[in-house]
């Protein structure tokens, strides 16, 4: 069974920068692809199963930085040129934008909740308290939603 391609952008690789739990990705998915344009907005040193590829429609970016963020536009461009890809957005508009464009999404959260499921962490809430620390915002809604999904 071929790996899933998994995009990024630079949000939740920042947020789990800060509190130490990059490694969750590799676990998940092995490799993760950001875009030259993601790279630059991440100012700490990434592990090499992160890989910078610029193979993004430009034509493509450029349409979609009408509507988004550089980062988010280079992202879906580039989830855009790989089939089945999953693409790791936390932003509400990016979402929207790559759902509409009939891409697979995930955000921190679903990263975290993944993998609880796959029992790879034990609390899912202690790491949701550590990224609200960093500046991480979750509505009080979302936080129940999220806890009870995660059984905590």
């Amino acid at each position: 069974m071929p790996k899933k391609v998994v995009i990024s952008d630079a949000s939740a690789l920042i947020a789990l920068v800060d509190i130490g739990e990059l490694a969750l990705l590799q676990k998940l998915y092995d490799q993760i692809f950001i875009t030259d344009i993601v790279r630059e907005e991440i100012h700490a040193d990434l592990p090499s199963w992160i890989i910078v590829s610029k193979e993004y429609n430009l034509k493509q970016f450029q349409v979609l930085k009408l509507e988004l963020d550089a980062g988010e536009a280079s992202a879906i461009a580039l989830a855009l040129e790989r089939s089945e890809a999953i693409i790791i957005l936390d932003e509400s508009k990016g979402r929207s934008v790559a759902k509409r464009l009939g891409l697979k999404v995930t955000g921190t959260i679903g990263i975290i909740i993944k993998a609880k499921d796959l029992g790879i962490i034990e609390s899912g809430m202690i790491l949701l308290h550590k990224l609200e620390k960093h500046g991480f915002w979750l509505s009080e809604r979302l936080k129940r939603h999220v806890a009870e999904r995660l059984g905590e």
